[in-house]
């Protein structure tokens, strides 16, 4: 959760994590046996402690925040060092290919907010298309997310708690996974809510193609909008009870191979396997 990669240490055995944010075929890349949780390794609790965000009297406006009413507003709420050209090139182009739009950035922190403004004008972007906000806390920041239309992630280190976060929110979200775990994570995220394939791409041309179209394509985006938010309490990713079981199954299969005096090994938990039944 802290430290998303592999810790290069011999005396720990195990990572947890699945099987979209590990794959086996780069096992080489970590010193650890990989578990495969089901669904998604990123534990939360938003069902228990931000239920708020699901009453729609409790919703904030976009003229608390100085945001623009007429505007489709992308938004990132990443910290900004995950930011890399490549990545804000693209942000740039998106801007300049959808009418009337504005990418929403935080002030996170503040220092970068004078470079950022500077590198997206000379790449030809409106000053008023960039928008900064001061950081807030979480209830506050989870409850204003959906007053984006479309979140953009990082490729290069992606939106964790932060894609939480918006997904929670009821945003719908483009992220494009590389190889590194810290790289897959929001994808995982995606694929836990049963809307992936609508929001995972392949590559950064196709991660720019995907938000211009769903931005231009406003019904297709409602209705990504409106399956995402019907999906928040009944999907794997918000879960937190299941997901509870499915780590403990992980413990006892972890127990059961040291004490039959095996060696970790890979191994993935599927929810149906009778070999540690949990019924709670």
């Amino acid at each position: 959760m802290g430290f998303p990669g592999t810790t290069g240490a011999d005396y720990i055995d195990y990572l947890v994590t699945d099987e979209f944010v590990s794959p086996l075929c780069y096992s080489h890349i970590y010193s650890e046996k990989l578990v495969h949780l089901p669904h998604c390794y990123f534990v939360n609790d938003y069902k228990q402690k931000n239920r708020d965000v699901l009453d729609p009297t409790c919703q904030h406006k976009r003229s608390d925040y100085g945001l623009p009413e007429d505007k489709f507003i992308f938004a990132c709420f990443n910290q900004l060092y995950k930011m890399d050209p490549e990545i804000f090139n693209t942000w740039c182009n998106i801007l300049k290919r959808v009418p009337n739009s504005a990418l929403w950035l935080l002030k996170f922190p503040a220092a970068g907010e004078m470079r950022l403004r500077a590198y997206a004008a000379a790449q030809g972007v409106q000053p008023e298309q960039i928008i900064f906000t001061d950081v807030a806390m979480k209830h506050e920041h989870i409850r204003r997310s959906a007053l984006a239309d479309l979140c953009l992630d990082t490729p290069l280190c992606n939106a964790h708690t932060t894609g939480t976060d918006v997904l929670w929110a009821g945003l719908p979200m483009v992220t494009l996974p590389l190889e590194k775990m810290a790289t897959r994570v929001a994808g995982s995220l995606c694929l836990a809510t049963g809307l992936g394939e609508e929001m995972i791409v392949n590559s950064m041309k196709e991660y720019e193609e995907q938000a211009v179209t769903l931005a231009l394509n406003r019904p297709k985006l409602q209705t990504l909008t409106k399956k995402l938010k019907e999906a928040r309490l009944t999907c794997p990713l918000f879960d937190t009870a299941r997901w509870v079981r499915n780590l403990e199954r992980a413990y006892l299969k972890m127990w059961n191979l040291y004490c039959s005096g095996q060696q970790p090994q890979h191994f993935k938990v599927t929810e149906n396997d009778f070999d540690f039944p949990y019924d709670r």
